[in-house]
This record gives C-alpha cells, sequence and structure tokens, in this order.
C-alpha cells in the first residue's frame, strides 16, 4: 500500500512546547499554531485518503517534498536557478522538525504510532507553488 497526499501553504515544522509551572506540578502544551497546523495535515491527508489506515504492525517509510515559496527579492538567475532546483533552501524549518509534524499529526489516523516508521527521508525545494508532498509506504520485508 502507498498513500500520497499534499498539504498546501508553505511548509512548518513541529514548534517546542511550551512549559508553565502549575502549582508543584511542570504542564506542557503544543504551541497552538503547531496544534492548527496538526489539523491541516490530518484535514488534507483524510481528503485524499478517507479512511485508509496500516496494520499495527507494519514496518513504513515516509518521505516528504517540501515546498517554500521562492523569495520576492531572489534576482532572476536565482529565481531560475530555485525553480530548477539547482538551488535549495536551507532555511528554517529544520527538516526534522517538519518530519516530525507530519509523523505525529498521522498518529492513530493513518497508523497506530509513528515508531512504526522505520525509513524516512525529507527534501527541500523552492516552488512558486509551496505546499508539502506526503508519500507513505509499506516497507516489504527482506530477508538480509
Amino acid at each position: 500500500m502507498n498513500v500520497r497526499f499534499t498539504v498546501p501553504g508553505e511548509p512548518k515544522g513541529k514548534g517546542r512546547p511550551k512549559f508553565s509551572k502549575v502549582g508543584d506540578y511542570v504542564k506542557t502544551r503544543t504551541p497552538e499554531d503547531t496544534v492548527i497546523y496538526e489539523n491541516l495535515i490530518k484535514v488534507m491527508f483524510q481528503k485524499a485518503c478517507g479512511n485508509v489506515r496500516f496494520a499495527d504492525d507494519e514496518m513504513l517509510g515516509m518521505d516528504i517534498n517540501a515546498y517554500y515559496s521562492i523569495p520576492k527579492s531572489a534576482s532572476k538567475k536565482k529565481i531560475e536557478m530555485m525553480r530548477k532546483g539547482q538551488l535549495r533552501p536551507t532555511k528554517k524549518p529544520d527538516m526534522d522538525n517538519v518530519l516530525k509534524v507530519y509523523a505525529d499529526s498521522l498518529n492513530k489516523v493513518l497508523y497506530r504510532d509513528d515508531t512504526q516508521i522505520v525509513d524516512a527521508h525529507v527534501r527541500k525545494f523552492y516552488s512558486d507553488t509551496p505546499r508539502v508532498e506526503v508519500n507513505v509506504y509499506k516497507i516489504a520485508e527482506r530477508s538480509f
């Protein structure tokens, strides 16, 4: 099985948790903009794929292609290089935070838990159409 979907807009990463002290306890919460983005990911997945779900014991791979907006301040030469993929983003969010927000948001939706993801690739590109393309697939068992 292979699941593909696209999330429109500028790629975002998982925000750092916020901490607050309540009496003798520390309370942790996810930033609101991260919660909103995780919900967008779920909605776009369900819109494209419905209620598809991997088995609880399957090993999974995840490929993410993150397309960032081309900066308006870039020269014509750089814009052309960005469109061809010769010049790629070296800006935030970090690729590990992009992977984290997608892996976490699909917990209990596409798979039991993101611990099932045993292989992942994240690529960053520039585009006139910012978006994130996601591909989640079952890894075939192989004998080594």
